[in-house]
């Protein structure tokens, strides 16, 4: 894991102040050290130098026995005592310690190191007139050891390095990583959404500089994908109406042709067609026709029928709409509920609908709409004529709703059938497309509701996600705003 600033700084800093106070603690306890082994050296030739003289001056006035009690006594401020004679040999050793000299010098006063510094001590060598006494001072471990002073020391390092590891602490929270924290938070709540960074208002001087030149950057990047934002916001919408003009205008070109088609088709056709109808009838009406002649004359007639509805489709679809009619009348309202009740009673009597259930949903007092009555119920009927042929027989389901909306009235047409085939869903409304079986469909009628309800302004389209087929129409709002009739 990696250290965060804060503790590398302090990390850093112990290990400064470890490497600058240690050096000083051991040249203190040195020094403390070599103090006490000289004052300990000074005491011990004073102590000595007292004792011996002592007893070198009781040698002249006391008996041997005496003197060796009193020697003795003394024994208890050093380690040990040793009497020489005249001559400088070693008469009598009391005491312990390290073994003293058997000859010493009789004419100077002599002071000098036995053993080691720790273990050792110090011989005091003091002439009298009846011979040198030496007295013997053991060092004092005790006495020499530095260590309560050392403990001090070691104690005053110790709290000047807390105080400065403290000190150092409460300044870097408060001028350093304290306004690095509150920038890295205030970067985090631009990255999360943010419109502006706020910069901390406290700190080093280069911080504050940071600081607002990362919230100079900010408003700076926040205006430029707010430009970039509003580019591809008006290339998108540019791009989606150029697709819709070329889809218009691919469409419009399209439907221009077929309608051409269908009005020249409809008319070389529709005379003859008319007059042969005309011809069957009569001949149907003949009584000398047998079974089978009037079998194959009705088969003719409703095949004859059959290609007129496919000419209607087709003038229906080449009909021109309102918005290519240029006349300075107003366009006649829509009652969506009475075109729903009208398309009820045309359909309801049809043998399709006997083994279908044909419902509505309608909400009272609808707003009036913006399409005439005849197309309104010509969208209507076609739409549930589609559903009634795609609900399954028998038990099949029909139903027609009708609600307002806010921007007009929104018809649904559903059935209950197996909905739509995805590979033609995109192409419901386009000409000549469907889902029947190849002679019983045109594929013209949701084509021609497409161009009327477009014609008056409104939408039309297939909902997906739903069981079965669900067909939606939007029409706007008539002019006048009045309700339909109840």
């Amino acid at each position: 894991m990696r250290l965060g600033i804060r503790a590398q700084l302090l990390l850093s800093l112990g290990a400064l102040l470890l490497l600058a106070l240690l050096p000083l603690f051991l040249v203190v306890e040195r020094l403390t050290q070599a103090n006490l082994q000289q004052i300990w050296e000074v005491d011990a030739r004073a102590l000595g130098r007292s004792v011996a003289g002592h007893v070198a001056e009781a040698r002249s006035s006391r008996s041997s026995e005496d003197l060796v009690a009193l020697a003795r006594a003394e024994v208890g401020s050093v380690a040990g005592l040793g009497l020489y004679d005249r001559q400088g040999n070693l008469e009598r050793s009391i005491g312990r310690g390290v073994e003293l000299s058997e000859r010493v010098a009789v004419d100077r006063e002599e002071v000098r190191r036995v053993g080691s510094v720790a273990a050792g001590g110090l011989v005091v060598l003091v002439p009298g007139s009846h011979g040198p006494v030496a007295a013997l001072l053991l060092v004092d471990a005790a006495a020499l050891r530095a260590t309560p002073v050392v403990r001090l020391v070691a104690l005053y390092i110790g709290l000047l390095g807390l105080t400065l590891m403290l000190l150092s602490y409460v300044v870097l929270t408060r001028f350093v990583i304290g306004p690095v924290e509150r920038l890295s938070h205030a970067a985090g709540r631009v990255a999360e959404g943010a419109r502006e960074l706020t910069a901390p208002a406290s700190g080093a001087r280069e911080l504050l500089e940071l600081g607002a030149s990362l919230a100079t950057m900010t408003a700076r990047l926040r205006f430029e994908e707010e430009e970039l934002r509003r580019t591809i916001a008006e290339v998108s919408a540019g791009k989606e109406e150029l697709e819709r003009a070329q889809d218009t205008v691919v469409r419009g070109e399209r439907l221009a042709s077929v309608g051409r088609l269908s009005a020249g088709l409809a008319h070389e056709i529709g005379n003859p067609l008319a007059a042969i109808s005309s011809f069957q009838e009569l001949l149907l009406e003949s009584p000398n026709l047998d079974e089978e002649e009037r079998d194959f004359l009705v088969r003719m007639k409703r095949e004859t029928e059959r290609v007129q509805r496919v000419l209607r489709d087709l003038l229906d679809f080449a009909r021109p709409g309102r918005a290519f009619e240029r006349t300075d009348t107003p366009p006649e309202d829509g009652d969506v509920a009475a075109a729903v009740l009208h398309v009820l009673q045309l359909v309801t009597p049809q043998r399709t609908f006997r083994e279908v259930e044909l419902a509505a949903d309608v909400e009272p007092e609808l707003p009036r709409v913006a399409m005439a009555p005849e197309r309104l119920e010509q969208v209507l009927l076609n739409l549930v004529l589609n559903a009634a042929d795609a609900a399954p027989k028998p038990g099949g389901k029909v139903v027609i709703r009708a609600k307002v909306i806010p921007s007009g009235v929104r018809i649904e047409v559903e059935d209950d059938g197996a909905g739509v085939d995805p590979s033609v869903a995109g192409r419901l409304f386009e000409p000549f497309v469907t889902t029947k079986d190849v002679g019983k469909g045109t594929g013209l009628g949701l084509a021609v509701c497409r161009g009327l309800v477009e014609d008056a302004g409104g939408a039309i389209h297939h909902e997906p996600g739903v069981a079965g087929a669900r067909f939606v129409v939007e029409l706007p709002f008539a002019a006048n705003g009045s309700a339909s009739a109840p």
